[in-house]
This record gives C-alpha cells, structure tokens and sequence, in this order.
C-alpha cells in the first residue's frame, strides 16, 4: 500500500516534460575519404546527437568504408556547436575524440598485404546545413581525420590523416 502511495505521489508530482527539453537527433552521410592507406575510398558516417540546448550537442559518430581492400571503422564521442544564421544556413563546428580500425586486404601486386591495426582517433570538422524544414537539415560535411595507422612491416609509410567528404541529412530540435 505505502508502494502505490508512494509511486502515485511521484507521478503526480512530476514536472511536465517542456518543449525545450533536451532530447535526440540524428544524422547520416554519404561520400569519399581521401588520404588513406588504400587512396580514396567510399565512406558512409552516422551520427547522434543529445542537444544540451538548441544551439550545442554532444554524442556518438561513426565513418565506415566497407568496400575494396580497406575496411576502416571509426568511433568517436563529438561535441558540434551550431552557429545559426537568419537564411535557414547554419554553420556546425565540431571536434571529439576515439577510436579507427582500419583492415588492409591486399592480395594483388607486388607485395599481398594482410595488415590491420588501431589507433586513437581525433575527427576535426565542419558541417553547412541547409535547415530545409523545422528538424530537418540537408548537409554537406568536411572532416579531417587525425590518427596513426601502422600497418608496417608490410607498407613503409604510417597513415596519419585522411579527408573526407560527405553529403547527407540530419534531424534534430
């Protein structure tokens, strides 16, 4: 009885959740890394993004190129600020830090590669958005990727930056 009493007291109590809470948005991309142990490659990027306020959020990335002799993956914590401007344009720095998996499958030419390797993983970019509705933004996205991949003794040189290019869509408050 002292449980019911208690819980129905809680919820009565509670504050009603407010339209400008906190909450989720997502975001997606699709395009080119440039720089890395295989040259360029496809890559495709996920987002989420807990917004503290409309204007700052902090959350999970992910970069995948899953195609060719390079499968690379990337995790990493991201904090974006959104600088808005008056014409729907907004401007997204951002910068976090994790982790890059990169796996070298190279079976053709002069010396076969099987290497793989991790490291840490510091993404450094900027989005433009084109704020197309209330929540939804179309976006075209710059990031340099700082790491250092080793995959040695197999190839000489350490990837160390990539560049990537992507365009794609991001939902938020």
């Amino acid at each position: 009885m002292l449980l019911a009493i208690l819980a129905t007291s809680t919820i009565l109590g509670a504050p009603h959740a407010q339209a400008d809470e906190p909450r989720w948005g997502f975001g997606s991309g699709l395009g080119l890394t440039a720089g890395t142990v295989n040259g360029t490659v496809f890559n495709l990027a996920f987002s989420g993004d807990y917004y503290l306020d409309r204007n700052f959020s902090i959350g999970p990335m992910m970069q995948i190129s899953p195609m060719g002799d390079l499968f690379q993956i990337s995790f990493a914590g991201v904090g974006r600020y959104y600088f808005r401007l008056n014409n729907g344009i907004n401007l997204v720095p951002f910068t976090g830090i994790g982790l890059i998996h990169a796996d070298l499958d190279r079976r053709t030419g002069p010396v076969p590669v099987d290497r793989n390797d991790t490291s840490w993983y510091i993404p450094i970019g900027v989005s433009l958005e084109y704020q197309a509705s209330h929540n939804l933004a179309l976006t075209s996205t710059l990031i340099v990727n700082l790491h250092d991949i080793n995959l040695s003794p197999s190839l000489r040189e350490n990837d160390q930056t990539s560049v990537a290019l992507l365009f794609g869509f991001r939902f938020g408050p």
